[in-house]
């Protein structure tokens, strides 16, 4: 079998039963224990198990059924459980919490705080390890994506311009404050849309649709609103973006065009005090 995907999931055989779990075949990692709180019932020497293998603390491969906040290669918010004289330990869901090392910080880490971390294996000691400095382990390629296109986002650090965003657990992207209509912050993990690829790989990225399905999209919000709210909305194409922004969690330009759109229906008219169902 192929070696095991330390920090991930595999697919292991149980070879054999002992009174403080079960034995899985590792490969040339030879058999790795699942401790008995994590046997599943039922389970029978033979069965093929989905486990995630990390290292206890004498550094020896271990398996578990747990499923962690992530896995290798992943960029994640976790929290510092503990530090000691050297680094930060961050809770992850396991039994042994991931080790940042001090050289891995950007600035100390401090218990109870939480962090964007990547999570990788150092090619040295073979140990898993948390790193706070996320730059270095994304993707410098140009990103294959088009205006519209949908991806997930992890909020990484607010900055002047925005905040600067993990696209699909790979790319840079900023999120720009003209942008943003509701409270975010770091570790949020959300839905955005793909604005623009810059020359240089960087990634633009709203947190809203673009363009007509944008319109479409806020159309129906809007004609439910007014369905909800007795016919109106005091709301109309002269009133302050903020209390547009405030309202519905929207720009006024989306705002405009889904207004626009309904009066084309001819399902609303347009005054002085707003827009009212017909």
């Amino acid at each position: 079998m192929d070696r095991i995907k330390l920090g991930d999931y595999n697919r292991l055989k149980v070879v054999k039963k002992v009174d403080f779990g079960m034995y899985l075949d590792g490969g040339v990692e030879g058999e790795i224990l699942l401790p008995s709180r994590y046997v599943p019932e039922g389970c029978k020497v033979g069965d093929e198990l989905d486990v995630f293998i990390y290292l206890d603390q004498d550094e020896r491969p271990i398996a578990t059924t747990l499923k962690p906040l992530a896995k290798v290669g992943d960029f994640v918010c976790l929290e510092v459980a503990w530090v000691n004289d050297f680094g930060a330990f961050l809770n992850w869901g396991l039994m042994k919490d991931l080790f940042c090392p001090f050289r891995e910080q950007k600035k100390r880490m401090e218990r109870g705080q939480r962090y964007i971390v990547h999570v990788g294996v150092d090619d040295e000691s073979y140990r898993m390890m948390a790193s706070a400095k996320v730059e270095h382990y994304l993707c410098r390629d140009i990103p294959p994506y088009s205006h519209g296109d949908e991806v997930d986002l992890l909020v990484w650090q607010k900055t002047d311009l925005g905040f600067k965003v993990i696209v699909d657990n790979k790319y840079a992207g900023l999120v720009y404050d003209s942008q943003v209509f509701r409270p975010i912050t770091t570790g949020d993990r959300m839905k955005g849309y793909i604005d623009k690829v810059r020359p240089d790989g960087k990634l633009d990225v709203t947190i809203q649709r673009t363009g007509r399905q944008a319109t479409e999209d806020f159309s129906e919000v809007l004609l439910q609103y007014l369905k909800d709210n007795n016919g109106h909305c005091d709301l109309g194409d002269k009133s302050p973006s903020e209390l547009i922004a405030d309202r519905f969690k929207v720009s006024k330009k989306t705002f405009k065009k889904a207004v626009g759109d309904l009066y084309k229906r001819r399902v609303i008219t347009i005054g002085d005090d707003g827009i009212t169902l017909t």
